[in-house]
């Protein structure tokens, strides 16, 4: 890196010490209706914190409406019951959390999450029930609790409609609740039990018109965004098994649509803020997975609402600790998160900012990649920007954990937290075991490239979340 680059960062960068360090952001984010926060792993306290912070002047002082996470509809709709203090949930939104039990359960059940939804509860117990913000999920991955709460709903709501709920039912039972056994087996039967979901997804659809006009519960919505689930899901796990970007891309149109209905359920005026990993927040236009036909929320947020002011945010560190497994369905670890690779963004902004915390806001400007021939700024320049998800394995950092990005085109703003911490899981009272340190092979001459876990598995095996 050169000298002017080294002062050009330290000339950009804001202070990042504490809420009133945030006013830049929350001026930069004006009047926007999609706020969506990044994080560059689900394993480090330190993002969890700052999103917290962002996210309660958010609500306090911009009115925003909800809170939509790269979590499960299911689990995170008993998050929003117990942070809308509706009648029967539990008063603690700690406790539910802590019963989260689908791997990865830290990714919301820890700590740094529960200390914001208390919040979240006596705020909202302040405001009348209409005006409470909400909590929800926004992934694909429920596919079992989702048919259970869709059967459930409607042997309580509507008898006469069971029967499709059960057809589905019937063809996924085989299959012992295994959405990897369910995958393999698409490769005899390549529909699978989708007949049977679409059906049954049509069916909740029609109710959903019909009761809408008497009848806003959220139990209703609940209903029919369960069988949107369960459709995503289905159509996810089919297509995880061939090459190419299909199953990532129906997971972000999944989130992305989901996100559309939330929005449209609370209104004209409905704001949300978005907590989701880089991978997902970050335009993918202006990184190599475009390269592969893969896209994001965050780029088809901005492409269906950038009318409606759209802010993505990034956050990055050089290293630290981090909480992950070696393996999906692992045992959970306290890993160390070796200092960044040489070239990457991480590396360029340690070296201009040592020990430091750092914000940086962008200047608008036309998403074009590669960047335009004669821009020097330090933020037009394609760098590997680190990516860890809930499987990491350090030795192979160099050749799986970047992702190539021009900066101020993927976000509009940059959180940059030089060395971060690994978070804490509820139910133990104690950070998870630490793993023992794996030095970093060499990366002479391993090229720096998109995260692994964005490629779908042939082998059928699950997917790395992020």
């Amino acid at each position: 890196m050169s000298d002017t680059d080294q002062v050009r960062i330290r000339d950009e960068a804001l202070p990042l010490s504490d809420a009133a360090s945030l006013d830049p952001l929350l001026e930069r984010i004006g009047d926007a209706r999609y706020v969506l926060l990044g994080e560059a792993s689900h394993g480090t306290a330190d993002y969890y914190q700052v999103r917290d912070v962002l996210t309660r002047r958010l609500i306090e002082e911009k009115g925003f409406s909800f809170v939509a996470v790269e979590g499960d509809w299911p689990d995170c709709q008993a998050v929003h019951c117990s942070v809308v203090a509706a009648p029967g949930s539990p008063e603690d939104p700690g406790d539910v959390l802590a019963g989260f039990r689908r791997w990865p359960a830290w990714l919301w059940g820890n700590t740094d999450v529960a200390t914001f939804a208390r919040w979240l509860r006596r705020h909202n117990e302040e405001r009348p029930p209409e005006r409470r913000v909400g909590f929800f999920g926004l992934d694909v991955y429920s596919m079992w609790e989702s048919l259970h709460a869709v059967l459930g709903h409607l042997r309580e709501h509507d008898p006469d409609r069971v029967d499709h709920a059960l057809e589905a039912y019937r063809c996924f039972e085989p299959y012992a609740e295994d959405p990897q056994s369910y995958a393999v087996a698409t490769r005899i039967l390549p529909e699978g039990c989708e007949p049977q979901v679409v059906s049954l997804l049509t069916e909740l659809r029609q109710r959903a018109a019909q009761t809408a006009v008497t009848d806003g519960s959220l139990a209703e919505f609940a209903a029919r965004q369960n069988a949107e689930v369960l459709a995503g899901a289905e159509r996810y796990y089919r297509a995880m098994l061939s090459s190419g970007p299909e199953s990532w891309n129906i997971r972000d149109h999944h989130m992305a649509d989901t996100l559309d209905r939330l929005m449209e359920r609370y209104g004209s005026g409905a704001k949300a803020v978005v907590w989701e990993h880089n991978t997902h927040i970050g335009d993918a236009r202006a990184t190599d997975m475009a390269d592969r036909g893969l896209v994001n929320v965050g780029q088809s947020v901005r492409e269906r609402h950038m009318g409606d002011g759209v802010v993505l945010v990034g956050f990055g560190s050089h290293s630290g600790t981090v909480i992950a497994a070696e393996g999906w369905g692992d045992v959970p670890r306290i890993m160390d998160v070796p200092p960044a690779h040489a070239g990457s963004l991480e590396d360029l902004l340690h070296q201009a900012l040592p020990g430091q915390r750092a914000l940086f806001v962008f200047p608008h400007v036309q998403l074009q990649r590669p960047p335009v021939t004669g821009r020097r700024e330090w933020f037009h320049q394609e760098r590997g920007h680190r990516a860890i998800g809930v499987v990491y394995r350090a030795q192979y950092e160099p050749v799986s954990n970047y992702v190539p990005t021009v900066l101020a085109q993927r976000y509009d703003a940059f959180c940059y937290l030089d060395r971060t911490d690994a978070l804490t899981p509820l139910g133990t009272g104690e950070p998870a075991p630490r793993r023992p340190a794996t030095p970093a092979v060499s990366s002479a001459d391993r090229p720096v490239h998109a995260p692994s876990d964005s490629r779908p598995r042939r082998d059928g095996s699950a997917p790395v979340r992020r």
